[in-house]
Formats: structure tokens, sequence, C-alpha cells
């Protein structure tokens, strides 16, 4: 039998679980779901890096989902209690995909997880410019103090929707502090198109603008800084596929202005 009362951690696992058709299975959610919006009436019981764990044994679960490994340590508290948990740590949008079937799987909709993995990508895909369309060079920020670029799949959505990231050499380092990157070298990389997704609070993009000699940097000097919510792009699950055609659509209006 399936499991009959499923927690969600994050805000990945509740739209995947959502999603595939076992929302009405999920008893407790992160406090970061938003989609899909029904989601968001259910029990909130953690936020991403901490948890109510005595809520959350009280659900009586018979399965916890998260993500990442910043989860080890609400994972390893609610085994110890004798509850079964996944924690998928997806990097890329290859293992993107394979922790949305994984999910299916196990909340026991496999067929249904195989195919919202193959709708995702077929999405993501979909939004690739035409061949031979002018690359833009991208920094794409995740913080501002430090300055953090973009993880893998970030990395691989802004290739996927026709650009470069100024720091393609970055996004296989799983951990944020090792992708802090220095604002001298920002200005050297010169991006034409700077994105900014601070996670959990929101870009300051006159912020951005106004550091000291970023004004000889062109995105600064076109005007061309935005910002992605992270809900959008930062959540490796179905939701980058709406991260993909916003990046997609800044991409294409650089081009139209060239």
């Amino acid at each position: 039998m399936p499991p009959q009362r499923i927690v969600t951690l994050t805000a990945e696992t509740t739209e995947v679980a959502f999603a595939v058709g076992a929302g009405g299975r999920v008893v407790g959610v992160s406090g970061y779901a938003v989609r899909p919006p029904e989601a968001r009436k259910k029990p909130r019981i953690a936020a991403f890096q901490t948890a109510h764990v005595d809520r959350i044994l009280a659900l009586e679960p018979d399965i916890v989902l998260g993500f990442s490994d910043l989860q080890a340590d609400i994972a390893a508290e609610l085994i110890r209690a004798g509850v079964n948990v996944l924690i998928t740590n997806q990097r890329t949008l290859s293992e993107t995909y394979e922790a949305i079937a994984l999910i299916g799987a196990v909340v026991g909709e496999p067929e249904r997880g195989r195919d919202l993995a193959d709708e995702t990508r077929a999405k993501i895909e979909a939004v690739a410019p035409p061949a031979g369309a002018a690359r833009p060079r991208i920094y794409f920020e995740e913080w501002d103090d430090p300055l953090i670029s973009g993880i893998a799949w970030v990395s691989e959505l802004i290739e996927v929707a026709g650009g470069d990231d100024i720091f393609p050499e970055l996004r296989t380092r799983q951990r944020a502090p090792d992708r802090v990157v220095e604002s001298s070298e920002v200005i050297r990389r010169n991006p034409e198109i700077i994105i900014a997704s601070w996670c959990g609070k929101k870009a300051r993009l006159e912020k951005i603008a106004g550091r000291p000699g970023w004004d000889m940097v062109t995105a600064v000097g076109d005007g061309q800084l935005f910002e992605i919510k992270a809900p959008d792009v930062l959540q490796p699950g179905p939701s980058l596929v709406h991260g993909a055609r916003l990046i997609a659509r800044i991409f294409a209006d650089w081009r139209a202005d060239r």
C-alpha cells in the first residue's frame, strides 16, 4: 500500500506530491510551499533548515519527503524517531528530473512521476532559442553578502535559454560558500545581463547597480538587471519551468533591443 500520510519538508517535494496526484494524502507541508495554492491550506510544519519535529510526529506520517543535505539534521532526528524519510539532493537539471520520478514512485504514483519528470524536461528544453541566436553573458546572483553565483541547475537553465553564465566553473560546487565571487571579478567578466534571486528576501536591483565600480558593467549601463523570485528558479522541481521561461523571455527581449 502506498503511504497514506505524507509530510513534505520543502516546496519542491510539496509540488511534486500534489502534481502526481498524492496531494490528498499530504498532511503537513513546508512553510515555503506556494504551489499548488491548495497546498497552503495544509498544516505548516517546517521552514527549510528547521522543522517542528514534534508536530511532524503528531501527524503520524508514513513518509517524510525533503530536499538538500541542509536538512540532514531534521532527517536524522525523524529517523531516530522511527519515521521513514526520503531526502533528495539534486543539483543539476538531470538530477532534478530523476528526483521528480523518484518522489512519484515513493508516494505510490510511479507512472505519473515519470510523466511529470518527462514533461518538466520537455518544457524546459522548449525555451531554447533558434540556432545562431546571440548569447548574452549572464551573472546570476543567488545572494548579496557575500556575492554568491548560481547553483548548477540555474547555470544550466541559463545555457538552455541561450545565455552564457560568466561563472560556469563554479556551478559544480554544491555548497553556496564555495560559489562566493569577488565584486572585482564580476566587473572584469562584464555581464550583459544580471539576474538576481536572493533566497528568502527581495533582490534590491538598485543596490546591485550602485555597487562601487559596477557602473562600468555593461548590464548596469544598459539597465539589464532583473529579479526572478526564488520559487521560480531556486526550488529544483517542476517550478523550474517558470524560471526557464522567465529567463528565456529576458534573453529574447535583450536580443530584440540589439
